[in-house]
């Protein structure tokens, strides 16, 4: 019985890979702090739904949060930019920073910060304009572009980050809501990428989609993350694995673990960790 068990063991778990030996990853005395959250609570109402949440967000990478249904990862992410703050009863204590300045401090405008802390949802939702006016909207409103010429370079740059410009370029002024749902996603994306923002939210960005949309999806991550700090909520471990460097995992409201995404795969140290990553519950 136990060589048995010795056997299963050696199966699902294979040994650790030292972090130099990760594709993408960077040397810890290289990352850049982007933004540290410490000690974060929040309550819908009297329901608890974060407890004690610390985590550190680097620069120039991936970062994964995965975890069960309602286990907080998707509460936790919209603290990033402040999202709970629109939903009634929320209370939230703790401390966020982004570049060592308190996001929840009195002089901080939630939509200015909004504008440096992107979100792209589980669901595309793309406003219903024309796919240039879907990308201009953001930059207009936010003055950053000085003339229509600028506007439209910003309009195009964005659509071409988001891998969409040469399927749409001959039909800008049609709906955006007349896209297919990859094709959705990514001008989601473009939107959000247009006010060149420094930190990207997403919300299980590929849920909805099918395996190619959500390949390319995950190829526009990678090329992002050179300029941008991504962190991505997903039910999908082999999505986390494929994406991120650094894996943080959530469980009833805690953050149970986070490390560098293979030792999380191959070595966790959490028991909870193990049983969830092998498929014991979630």
């Amino acid at each position: 019985m136990e060589a048995k068990l010795e056997e299963a063991q050696a199966t699902r778990v294979q040994p650790p890979v030292e972090p130099e030996q990760m594709p993408g990853a960077l040397p810890e005395d290289k990352r850049v702090l982007k933004m540290a959250a410490k000690d974060v609570n929040l309550w819908y109402g009297e329901k608890q739904a974060l407890y004690d949440v610390s985590l550190d967000v680097f620069d120039n990478s991936v970062t994964a949060l995965i975890g069960p249904s309602g286990c907080g990862k998707s509460t936790f992410l919209r603290c990033l930019d402040r999202m709970n703050d629109v939903i009634d009863g929320v209370k939230i204590k703790g401390d966020i920073r982004l570049d060592g300045k308190d996001i929840y401090a009195s002089d901080v405008d939630p939509v200015q910060l909004r504008a440096r802390v992107g979100m792209v949802f589980q669901k595309p939702n793309p406003f219903p304009k024309s796919i240039f006016e879907n990308v201009a909207y953001g930059p207009r409103i936010h003055g950053l572009a000085r003339s229509k010429t600028d506007l439209e370079e910003i309009v195009v740059q964005s659509l071409t980050r988001a891998g969409l410009f040469e399927e749409v370029k001959d039909r800008l002024d049609e709906p955006g809501t007349g896209l297919s749902g990859g094709q959705q996603q990514r001008l989601c994306i473009a939107r959000a990428i247009s006010v060149s923002p420094e930190v990207l939210l997403m919300d299980e960005p590929c849920s909805a989609l099918d395996p190619i949309a959500t390949a390319r999806i995950e190829t526009l991550m990678d090329e992002l993350k050179s300029n941008l700090c991504i962190v991505i909520v997903t039910h999908s471990m082999q999505q986390a694995a494929r994406v991120s460097e650094r894996t943080a995992f959530f469980h009833l409201g805690n953050l149970v673990e986070v490390d560098d995404t293979t030792k999380m795969f191959t070595n966790p140290v959490d028991v909870r960790t193990q049983d969830y990553i092998t498929g014991r519950f979630g």
